[in-house]
């Protein structure tokens, strides 16, 4: 089986998978050689020399953590090589916790990203198809409920927590923290922010734990209606998923 045949299976099984292939060599080496990098390391194929492979899987570990594609140079006892390194991610998901107004343009903008979206509440009359049409997934439970439904949390999924009750978002934050997720952003203002992060320490939830929580969720563009505080998380997921993501002032 050739390796498009192989990435396209692993695409079509949603498993993450990276093609590292030589594209420039030192005189008189072959270029063109090529082998698949996984996400634990596992290669399947060689550039040719196992420096070479080693050069190639910790650069490919690294792009797969922002995924995209790059041209790498390497050094190996045989000279500089150049490797081209294209990562095919399984679509990430942006798990919503509360379908309250900011949701809607939220999710929206999330399909038009190509995120796979899912939203959850354990209101019913909030959680509609009409509300939320482009939604993948509509999820009646409460926070502390969605481990006994199965919602998978993984290192490609997004949590954007928009309850804004402290009885809500807390249990969000308990099942969020503990998981792989790429992303967790919480809504509230930098007073909210404060009295929940103080919260989470005096439960002894862990300084690091605590920092990995976007709060202020959201880029700074100074948004008011629902749709531009939309755009601003959109803006911070995306700074994420591609490692543009700089601390806030």
């Amino acid at each position: 089986m050739s390796n498009y045949e192989k990435i396209k299976e692993h695409i079509a099984r949603e498993e993450m998978v990276a093609r590292a292939i030589v594209v420039h060599a030192p005189e008189g080496a072959a270029i063109g050689a090529e082998m698949l990098v996984y996400p634990d390391g596992r290669t399947d194929g060689s550039l040719g020399s196992a420096q070479l492979d080693q050069g190639a899987v910790a650069k490919t570990l690294e792009l797969m953590q922002r995924t995209g594609s790059k041209t790498y140079p390497i050094e190996t006892p045989a000279g500089q090589y150049e490797v081209f390194v294209d990562v095919f991610p399984p679509p990430p998901t942006l798990l919503v916790f509360g379908a309250v107004h900011i949701a809607i343009p939220l999710v929206k903008f999330a399909k038009e990203c190509g995120f796979r979206t899912r939203v959850i509440d354990g209101r019913q009359k909030f959680l509609t198809k009409e509300r939320f049409p482009e939604a993948d997934e509509l999820i009646e439970a409460w926070p502390d409920e969605i481990v006994e439904q199965n919602v998978k949390i993984d290192a490609n999924t997004y949590i954007v927590i928009l309850t804004h009750d402290e009885k809500f978002d807390g249990p969000a934050l308990d099942v969020s923290l503990p998981s792989p997720a790429r992303y967790i952003g919480a809504i509230g203002s930098k007073t909210t922010t404060a009295n929940r992060n103080e919260r989470l320490r005096k439960a002894g939830v862990s300084a690091k734990d605590i920092a990995r929580i976007h709060g202020p969720i959201g880029i700074p563009i100074g948004a008011k209606e629902p749709a531009e505080i939309a755009i601003s998380i959109m803006a911070e997921v995306l700074a994420v998923k591609y490692g543009f993501d700089r601390p806030k002032e």
